[in-house]
Formats: C-alpha cells, sequence, structure tokens
C-alpha cells in the first residue's frame, strides 16, 4: 500500500490486518501526522513514490494486491505549486503503475477524487458519467492518473478500480494541514481558538466518514469486484461549511463566532455525490451519518489533545 501512514491509509492498513492480511505499507511519511515509523502498524519503507527504489520493494515484497493512497492531497496547494502534484500525483502514480505492470500485480485500487474532479457541476448529485473538467491542478492530476491507470492497467491485464471519495473525515486526521474542515475546525474549537471560514461558507460538499472509505477499498479489492470501474463513495448528502461549523460547535459547546476570508483559488462552490453505482455493483453503502462522525471525530481529537471525553 502507498500512503499507508496517512490518515485514510492508517484506517485501511489496520483494517486489513484485522483482516489476516499480509501489508507492507510504502510512505515518505510527508502527510502523516507524525514522522515516527513506530506509529505505522504494518512494516514501513519510506521512500518517494517517484522513486526508482520502488522497484526493490515490489521486488522483495510480490505483492498481488495493492492500494494506492499516496498524494498531494491540498487544493490550495496545488495551486500555489502545481508542479508538485504533477510529481507526486502523476509521474509518481506512473512508476507505481509501471511497478504492478513488471512485478505481476493482480488488481490495484487507485484512489482518485469526487470532490475536485468534476468542477463546477451541470448536474447534481454527480454521477461517474458526469463531463470532467476540474477547477484545481489537484483535480486534474487525479484526472490524469485515472487515464494512465486505465491504460498501463489494460496493457497489462491488471485488474483495476478507481474510487472518487468526497470529502473524507474522522479520527486522526491532521487538524494542522491545509485540507479536513471537520479536523481543522474541532481541533480549533477544542482549544478556544477563532475559526477560519473562507469565504461565506455556504460551500456545499459531500462529507464521507473514513471508514466507510476504508469499507469501499476493501469490497472493490475482493477477486470478485468488477474491473475496470470507477466509483463514487460518499453519503450523497449536500452538507455546507456552515453545517459544519454548526455541528461541530454544538458537539463541543463552542461559542465564538467565526471569521470569514477571501474564497481560495481552486474550491469548488456546491457538490455533491451519486453513489448508486457503487450501492448496485459493489453492495457498498456509507454506514455513519454526519453527526456521528462528527461527535467520533471529536473525542478523537479530545483524546489526542489530552482532554476529558464526555
Amino acid at each position: 500500500m502507498t500512503g499507508g501512514a496517512g490518515f485514510i491509509g492508517s484506517h485501511l492498513v489496520q483494517r486489513l490486518l484485522s483482516e489476516g492480511w499480509s501489508v507492507t505499507v510504502v510512505d515518505d511519511l510527508s502527510s502523516s501526522p507524525t514522522d515516527d515509523s513506530k506509529e505505522v502498524a504494518a512494516p514501513l519503507h519510506r521512500l518517494d513514490i517517484t522513486d526508482s527504489a520502488l522497484a526493490d520493494v515490489f521486488a522483495e515484497h510480490r505483492p498481488e494486491t495493492v492500494f494506492h493512497l499516496a498524494a498531494q492531497v491540498s487544493v490550495a496547494r496545488s495551486m500555489r505549486e502545481p508542479g508538485l502534484d504533477v510529481h507526486t500525483n502523476v509521474a509518481g502514480g506512473i512508476n507505481l503503475l509501471q511497478q504492478c505492470a513488471q512485478f505481476g500485480v493482480r488488481r490495484i485500487v487507485v484512489f482518485s477524487t469526487g470532490g475536485a474532479l468534476y468542477g463546477d457541476p451541470e448536474y447534481l448529485p454527480c454521477d461517474e458519467a458526469h463531463p470532467i473538467q476540474p477547477l484545481s491542478v489537484y483535480g486534474a492530476s487525479k484526472h490524469a492518473l485515472e487515464q494512465y491507470t486505465r491504460v498501463i492497467s489494460e496493457a497489462n491485464s491488471i485488474d483495476y478500480t478507481i474510487l472518487r471519495p468526497g470529502n473524507v473525515y474522522g479520527p486522526g486526521q491532521d487538524p494542522h494541514g491545509e485540507a479536513g474542515v471537520v479536523a481543522i475546525f474541532g481541533s480549533r474549537m477544542l482549544t478556544g481558538e477563532e475559526v477560519t471560514i473562507h469565504g461565506d461558507g455556504e460551500q456545499v460538499k459531500d462529507y464521507v466518514f473514513v471508514d466507510d472509505v476504508v469499507a469501499a477499498s476493501i469490497v472493490a479489492s475482493r477477486p470478485g469486484a468488477p474491473a475496470g470501474a470507477v466509483y463514487n463513495i460518499a453519503n450523497g448528502v449536500p452538507t455546507s461549511v456552515n453545517d459544519i461549523f454548526s455541528l461541530l460547535a454544538q458537539e463541543i459547546e463552542y461559542d465564538r463566532a467565526p471569521a470569514h476570508t477571501p474564497e481560495r483559488p481552486g474550491d469548488v462552490r456546491r457538490i455533491y455525490l451519486d453513489t448508486s453505482k457503487a450501492r448496485r455493483e459493489l453492495g457498498w453503502t456509507p454506514e455513519i451519518e454526519l453527526r456521528e462522525g462528527i461527535a467520533r471525530t471529536v473525542a478523537s481529537l479530545r483524546h489526542a489533545e489530552g482532554m476529558a471525553v464526555g
């Protein structure tokens, strides 16, 4: 697995280990909450996925299934440093796909994006057939990765599944990064700090709990899962940033008003996803509704801050 020390990846590692999988992680630890390799539950190769040494990892472990999560994930950063997305999300993805082809990987599950791929939607909710028209370099890099995945996988008889998650949140997300509004807002509220909302807060996203995304990943990796398929993975519920602020404020009993700054370039104003294809073909449905997911996330943030829970 690439990106197994990151937010979603660390949850997926734990789930795979609990089901008896043998897991090896490749991660440069640039996006993980800690740079301590002891925090990774599976054997870790600290490595940039663009490095040619990735071939040595494949030669040593000979994986049958690969989960590809490693990425630069900040929309704002992608607009400031577009070359970084090309390096990590595109060139790194191609390097990984080449190793999958060379070493006979049977199936690869690739994480793309549902929140940044469709741009300003022509219709809502967006299904997988919606035109691809990203507003950010991040979204464009993920679209490129999807195309390379299809071409290289089909040329080398690799079964592949592409997942397009909505805005993933949950315990363990970095509250000090640029992405992850639930973790960022929750952390600041718990410490009594001011919360900043970019724009008016009426931007609508589709928030999906990390455990639901992990469950979709597992189902997509199974031998009987459709090959060559693309799936939106989300709740399908439109939720504004102001709604997230209010739910967190209620859970934490935070009474300060938010500050507002200008909207960020590249952000989609309104997006939520049609997940009927994943429900129909994978038998997957999200199980954690937003209020419960926020409560679990806040409890985790309290624990991380050493606060009493309850």
